[in-house]
């Protein structure tokens, strides 16, 4: 089967960076840089992005363009032993879809009510009871939120419709359109949060550089733990969209380009939220410290709490803000999908529209258990055992299947030979040595972090449950290397 092709560049940039800048760069991100002495985070996270985020992305690129291959099949083509963990990033990745989606679903329906203002003075009681209708506990689940399901089988069809079309006629055309969409909504929220009273102070509170934090280690580990995650590493999924590249292709200029445009993205839009957050410590006559918040609570309870406040352009300002968390999120979403669908083409050797079909419609499926109103509890322990003990721990086995098991310098060549920068020695060292160690760290301090107390505070039977979906996860990524080596 002929693999495609993307037809330019500039599409398979704008495709990877639509990958790269996720939900999480809108609200997590700056956040981070708040609670982690302000501008002085950046030092340790320009240092993360070069030592461990460049470099993992340029392997990936150049282990998808060198195999011409999905994860499973690049990670074969070094040895047969180390396809599972090929399907373990792809289907960590699958998992993680099936409750992203729910979270683009939310902002989905944010949107829908952004033009009404629908969600009235009480942002966190509407959130949680009348769009989540969130249960008391994981267990029970209370039947569907009618809401969040309809727009979660909206996005799964814009997930099909894009992904159905291919590499060219879908993925690449969406994101010529998505990205540029979603920088010209960020910087209409950064000139809009700028002419606010108090948005000075805000974005002071922001970059404040506090030097002494530096001596902190968690605020390394966290650098590097957002530089892993946002840049769409360990899914597979930056191997599938490197493996449709034509040979002549300049894999390390590519990978400065993706990763720079991620995090100077996740830099602005954090003008954005800490300007608006600033005009609601002005209005409320409180400090930032009062209303910051991160993650779901920033998005869905605090920024509605601020738009209600806002001087004028009301409706305007918060039509724009969740339509970019729309976009953002399907542009990554689309990515997801496209790393599962190709791993399984090239496995079944089946056409993309088998694929397509078939993946969205177990994605659909898995979907349902964070559409009840039980789903924000599974939605929480799911995330955090995936993210960390399936994503870092598939990193950690990436690097080491590559640098310690194949002959590193043929893949380094590889790269110098289709790029204007060379790589050197430095990305040797990085790959064998550094982002090893760093990845061991960080999955280290949180299974520490999880023996002293339970995550979240959540029933032990769920926790286990949380944990029984990595391996379950495992077992299929074992079964599905086992019949790829058979059928071979």
């Amino acid at each position: 089967m002929q693999r495609e092709h993307w037809a330019t560049r500039a599409g398979f940039v704008l495709a990877a960076v639509g990958s790269a800048i996720g939900l999480g760069n809108i609200w997590r991100f700056g956040y981070l840089v708040y609670k982690n002495g302000g501008g002085a985070f950046l030092i340790p996270y320009f240092v993360a992005l070069f030592i461990a985020g460049i470099s993992l992305m340029i392997l990936e690129f150049a282990l998808g363009h060198r195999f011409r291959a999905s994860a499973p099949q690049a990670l074969r083509a070094i040895n047969k032993k180390f396809e599972w963990i090929g399907w373990w990033a792809v289907v960590g990745g699958m998992i993680i879809t099936m409750y992203y989606s729910v979270v683009i679903a939310w902002a989905l329906v944010y949107f829908t009510k952004a033009f009404t203002l629908a969600w009235g003075a009480e942002t966190k009681a509407y959130y949680f009871g009348q769009i989540l209708q969130l249960t008391d506990s994981p267990w029970n689940f209370g039947g569907f939120a009618v809401e969040v399901l309809v727009a979660t089988a909206v996005v799964w069809a814009l997930n099909w419709f894009i992904d159905f079309r291919g590499v060219r006629k879908g993925i690449e055309k969406a994101n010529m359109v998505l990205m540029p969409l979603l920088w010209i909504l960020a910087i209409i929220l950064v000139v809009r949060a700028l002419t606010l009273p108090g948005a000075i102070e805000g974005i002071e509170w922001y970059l404040k550089p506090d030097f002494s934090k530096l001596a902190d280690y968690n605020i390394w580990l966290s650098a590097f733990g957002q530089i892993f995650f946002t840049l769409s590493l360990g899914m597979g999924i930056m191997i599938a969209y490197a493996s449709y590249l034509p040979e002549k292709s300049d894999i390390a200029n590519n990978a400065f380009i993706v990763a720079l445009a991620n995090c100077a993205f996740s830099f602005l839009i954090g003008f954005a939220i800490f300007g608006t957050l600033g005009y609601m410590a002005y209005a409320t006559g409180s400090e930032i410290g009062d209303v910051v918040a991160q993650s779901i609570g920033l998005a869905f309870v605090v920024f509605p709490q601020a738009l209600n406040m806002l001087p004028a352009l009301k409706v305007f300002t918060a039509v724009v803000f969740f339509l970019a968390l729309v976009v953002a999120g399907l542009s990554s979403s689309i990515s997801l999908v496209e790393a599962v669908v190709a791993a399984v083409m090239d496995r079944f050797g089946i056409e993309r529209r088998k694929a397509v079909n078939l993946v969205v419609g177990i994605g659909f499926l898995g979907s349902l258990l964070y559409t009840t109103k039980a789903g924000l509890y599974w939605l929480d322990i799911v995330d955090h055992f995936v993210n960390y003990y399936g994503l870092v721990l598939v990193g950690l086995l990436e690097v080491i299947a590559v640098a310690w098991f194949f002959d590193l310098g043929k893949i380094r060549e590889h790269i110098n030979a289709v790029s204007e920068i060379k790589v050197g020695s430095w990305w040797n060292f990085a790959v064998k040595f550094a982002v090893p160690a760093i990845l061991l760290v960080l999955l280290g301090f949180d299974i520490a972090g999880n023996l002293k107390e339970p995550y979240g505070g959540y029933p032990v039977n769920a926790l286990l449950a949380g944990f029984g979906v990595i391996l379950a996860g495992m077992l299929v990524s074992a079964l599905l290397s086992w019949r790829g080596r058979d059928v071979s």
